[in-house]
């Protein structure tokens, strides 16, 4: 009686489909190259992804910069909603780059004042540092690498939309475009809206500012830096439609909108429209 048994299991096994691992074929999924540097007392990775038909020609593209963009910061939600604009024609093809931060107050805020801020925070008020790096080490790094057509514009949200907003104000010729996100101007007693009251008026590139619901000292020092911040700029008043939270995700597409724009005639009839608000709002 072995016999039949043993026959009978080898026929079912020979008819049995195969495992999927033993014919479908797999490779490593790459979306970009990361750079492993060093600065502020922390390796952090500089992560580059480029645009889809950059290796179809030789055409040079603008910089994007994502600051909080390591892995398992915005990386892959910013990434994923600018290469979501391009299916649209939302804004035009970049080289994106998330730089990936550590210690984020320290490296993205300013000293402050503020008693709470210090105690909260020991280690914060470095920006001027990170900023000298930015400039001098990371824009050489991916423009001797890589086409850019010489603009480069900077983005972030929160501590590091502060750090924008702090950038465009004290040293805007750095880059070509700005976009702070719900700016955490309560910072230092709101100090960087009033240190722009009275700075003396200058051109300055296109910023794209926000604000949520974030309500007290941060709406205080966003509606003022807004009255000081002159015309090239688009307000995002989102304070009846978003938070904190999800300022990123709604905002950041319309952001690249206003830096990048394209000649797409279609954003309009599918709601991809740019809404700057009317900065008289109380």
């Amino acid at each position: 009686m072995k016999f039949p048994v043993i026959f009978l299991a080898s026929m079912l096994l020979a008819l049995s489909p195969s495992h999927p691992s033993d014919t479908v074929s797999s490779e490593p999924l790459t979306i970009g190259t990361s750079y492993i540097v060093s600065t502020h007392g922390a390796e952090r990775r500089i992560n580059v992804v480029l645009p889809a038909d950059y290796d179809s020609g030789d055409r040079s593209y603008p910089i994007v910069i994502m600051l909080d963009g390591g892995l398992k910061q915005d990386f892959f939600l910013s990434l994923g909603m600018e290469r979501w604009n391009q299916l649209w024609g939302r804004s035009s093809p970049a080289i994106f780059v998330g730089v990936e931060t550590v210690d984020r107050q320290r490296e993205l805020l300013p000293p402050t004042a503020s008693n709470d801020e210090q105690e909260r925070y020991p280690t914060a008020g470095e920006s001027a540092a990170f900023r000298a790096w930015l400039s001098a080490s990371i824009l050489p790094l991916v423009r001797d690498r890589y086409r850019d057509d010489g603009r480069a514009f900077l983005l972030g949200e929160s501590a590091a939309g502060h750090f924008v907003a702090e950038t465009w104000a004290v040293a805007p010729d750095l880059f070509d475009g700005y976009a702070a996100l719900s700016p955490s101007l309560q910072w230092n007693k709101q100090s960087l809206s009033y240190g722009l009251a009275g700075m003396e008026n200058r051109d300055r590139p296109p910023l794209f500012l926000s604000l949520a619901d974030e309500g007290g000292d941060t709406e205080q020092g966003v509606l003022r830096f807004v009255g000081h911040a002159g015309s090239n700029l688009c307000f995002a008043d989102r304070r009846t439609e978003l938070v904190h939270a999800n300022t990123l995700h709604g905002l950041l597409p319309e952001a690249l909108q206003y830096l990048l724009p394209t000649e797409a005639d279609w954003l309009e009839e599918y709601g991809l429209t740019l809404r700057c608000s009317d900065r008289t709002i109380d």
